[in-house]
């Protein structure tokens, strides 16, 4: 098998565009602009000193770990805690950066390959604004959505229940992931993150903080204010089910 360095595309900026679609009990229709991360997990960007507070990148965020582990380290945990194997070869990820010590991360991507490039688990880490999180472990996407359970109260307005169906193939020029919602009798929510791969340079940085400035508080802002019009137009509460907001590793 011919072998490719899936590191080599990282990092990488990706100017994006976040977009809700839903159809019940209102047709309702949000759009966000921002940008991501795409990094090789064990070689994050090395920044000058001035920028760093724009674009730090903290293993904190991610997972659970003790103090001090790496990012690497809590994929590898993670996926044993599930009877997988952890990647012995790149894991890339898309994700936010802390921006003036805030993040706001709803939804990390994570693609695990073998040493010979292969890609192993496409592996999606979910938060809500609780502080809930809950980890999924997909197989690869070669092209065909993948379903999983839905297993996160991640809206007030989606509820529990349902399953995904998921797209996420690995960046290149461009970003194309969708995540749609199904629940019994009910029109799919549809969820797309798209974008146009940038040079993770020092000057494009810098032109997201002026084009996207504060882009994690913005995002969540955003979302806020998606909350209070769909109350406003008289979209129905789900009630959260009696379940830890922190899922446990283990579980799908």
């Amino acid at each position: 098998m011919e072998q490719h360095d899936w590191s080599a595309g990282a990092p990488a900026l990706y100017r994006t565009r976040v977009t809700h679609l839903r159809r019940a009990p209102v047709h309702h229709y949000f759009e966000h602009r921002g940008y991501s991360w795409y990094v090789d997990v064990d070689a994050l960007p090395e920044l000058p000193a001035w920028l760093r507070a724009f674009a730090r990148i903290d293993a904190a965020d991610h997972f659970d770990g003790a103090p001090g582990t790496t990012l690497r380290q809590r994929i590898d945990a993670l996926l044993v805690s599930r009877g997988v194997d952890p990647p012995r070869g790149t894991v890339t990820a898309l994700l936010q950066a802390r921006v003036l010590g805030y993040v706001y991360n709803p939804l990390s991507l994570y693609w695990c390959h073998d040493t010979d490039g292969a890609l192993r688990h496409v592996v999606a880490e979910v938060h809500n604004a609780r502080g809930g999180r809950h980890v999924y472990v997909l197989p690869p996407d070669f092209g065909e959505p993948m379903i999983v359970q839905k297993r996160l109260y991640a809206s007030p307005f989606n509820g529990q229940g349902g399953h995904y169906l998921v797209r996420a193939p690995r960046p290149e020029a461009d970003l194309d992931v969708t995540i749609s919602l199904h629940r019994d009798d009910q029109p799919a929510f549809v969820a797309t993150l798209r974008g146009e791969r940038r040079p993770a340079s020092v000057a494009q940085l810098v032109r997201m903080q002026l084009v996207a400035p504060l882009a994690p508080l913005m995002a969540r802002f955003a979302m806020r204010m998606q909350g209070l019009t769909l109350r406003l137009r008289r979209v129905p509460v789900m009630p959260e089910a009696a379940v830890p907001q922190r899922q446990p590793v283990g579980q799908l």
